[in-house]
């Protein structure tokens, strides 16, 4: 029997789901934008310009480090923007979390090196990492929860999919602004070339502002606030109450490792003398593989709304373990056109259907009072150690850093607690925004009732 909405359940106004989807793209396009830009700078230039040159392999490892500082941060970051998310509304974390990300970005753009300034140098890259990671932590539960909460029911899947769509837009763009900065002669890509992606951030940040702060609040927040009131501490609540689906989501965000062991020590690993792949043939792959996971995620998502959360998601994580593992070894045999199908055919469409499922699977274990909170941890813990699987792939890949083998078998362990997470979590796709993270909700066996 299905479950009927409550009474005086207050419907999305009219264009509010599609704009709540674009302010969610638009803000996943510029933290992908600024963190892929980065990961690639920190595979290709950093170690050069910020570290010490003279120990290549020692200068790689600290630049990937550096990569992993934003995720370490995540956690921190997702208890407070997870608080006032919950307390204050998305609408204001949401723009809260563009300006922290364009302007930490920028900054970035504008630090002296280690040549100039010695040591200070990348301390400076580091303290700006932290504040790209505090602004992430914040940035797709908040986009998540207001994409699903403006979202009619039966279309929470592909509403939220744009947070996702966003990323992979903005992978996309940042590729094609630093196709041109990596073809430049080392000397002027090491002294400014470098610099132009960062810089150019403040675009994209400038366009999603005018977005996001036309944005009405969800219907959802409004309703809980005017009724039963937000949580006090919506972290003790979350822990007292969904403590089980939090710990879901921590396992299951461990797929994003896919994502970094894909677009940065992939990258480095190709370029490397070891296979010798140009930077500019690399950053292709990246490019049309995005390219594709623009128009696959919304058709997983899609999916997703038809037959559930779970089967689509299963798909994306043990498919991303075997397809990962083909990706790997296609680059090291050298073979540019292999490398470049089955990279479109691991991150392009395999990790997509994950990818583009789960700010809805997430978002729907928890109620409106705790979403965000429980999104912004249980996703960012999960991120944390996503973030520096690149810097684990860098030792488990052995000192000329070419063991693939052994990396692909690391990326294919991380996607077994996501596949663990979804199996044990329920089926929600069915359920009404207003009933979500309900307890005493059935198994998903009977996914439309509650108990009596």
């Amino acid at each position: 029997m299905s479950v009927p909405a409550p009474p005086h359940d207050r419907a999305a106004p009219p264009g509010q789901p599609g704009k709540a989807a674009a302010a969610a793209w638009i803000g996943s396009a510029l933290e992908y934008y600024d963190f892929f830009i980065y990961g690639s700078a920190a595979a290709l230039i950093f170690p050069k310009v910020f570290f010490d040159s003279s120990d290549p392999a020692t200068a790689t490892l600290l630049s990937l480090a550096t990569f992993g500082v934003a995720y370490a941060a995540r956690p921190v970051g997702a208890l407070f923007l997870g608080h006032f998310g919950d307390r204050l509304g998305r609408k204001k974390i949401m723009v809260f979390t563009l300006l922290l990300m364009g302007l930490s970005t920028f900054l970035i753009g504008c630090l002296p090196t280690r040549a100039e300034v010695g040591g200070v140098a990348p301390v400076l890259l580091v303290l700006c990492r932290v504040l790209q990671g505090v602004s992430a932590a914040g940035e797709q539960a908040s986009a998540s929860s207001m994409s699903l909460e403006h979202a009619p029911d039966g279309r929470r899947g592909f509403f939220t999919s744009f947070t996702l769509s966003g990323t992979q837009g903005g992978q996309l763009i940042a590729t094609l602004v630093f196709l041109p900065v990596a073809a430049l002669p080392e000397h002027q890509l090491l002294s400014w070339g470098w610099r132009v992606p960062f810089w150019a951030s403040v675009v994209v940040a400038v366009v999603g502002f005018v977005i996001r702060r036309r944005l009405a609040e969800t219907p959802a927040f409004a309703q809980q606030a005017a009724g039963e009131g937000v949580a006090k501490l919506p972290l003790a609540v979350l822990l007292r109450e969904h403590w089980a689906d939090v710990l879901r989501v921590v396992a299951g965000a461990l797929i994003a490792s896919v994502s970094t062991i894909f677009t940065v020590w992939s990258l480095a690993y190709a370029t490397s003398d070891a296979v010798g792949m140009s930077r500019s043939s690399m950053l292709w792959v990246g490019a049309l593989a995005n390219l594709v996971a623009l128009a696959a995620i919304p058709l997983w998502a899609t999916l997703s709304d038809r037959i559930g959360r779970r089967p689509v998601y299963l798909i994306g994580a043990a498919g991303s373990a075997v397809a990962m593992f083909l990706y790997l070894w296609a680059i090291s045999t050298g073979s540019y056109p292999l490398t470049l199908v089955l990279g479109i055919v691991a991150f392009g469409v395999v990790y997509s259907a994950a990818n583009g499922v789960w700010p809805a699977f997430y978002g729907e274990m928890f109620s409106t009072r705790v979403r965000l909170s429980g999104m912004a941890v249980g996703t960012q813990i999960g991120f944390a150690v996503a973030g520096f699987a690149v810097t684990f792939a860098a030792e488990i890949a052995g000192p000329g850093g070419t063991d693939w083998s052994a990396v692909a078998l690391f990326t294919a362990a991380l996607c077994v607690p996501p596949v663990i997470a979804a199996l044990s979590a329920r089926e929600t796709h069915r359920i009404p925004t207003a009933r979500l993270g309900e307890r005493g909700l059935r198994r998903e066996s009977q996914p439309e009732t509650v108990s009596a």
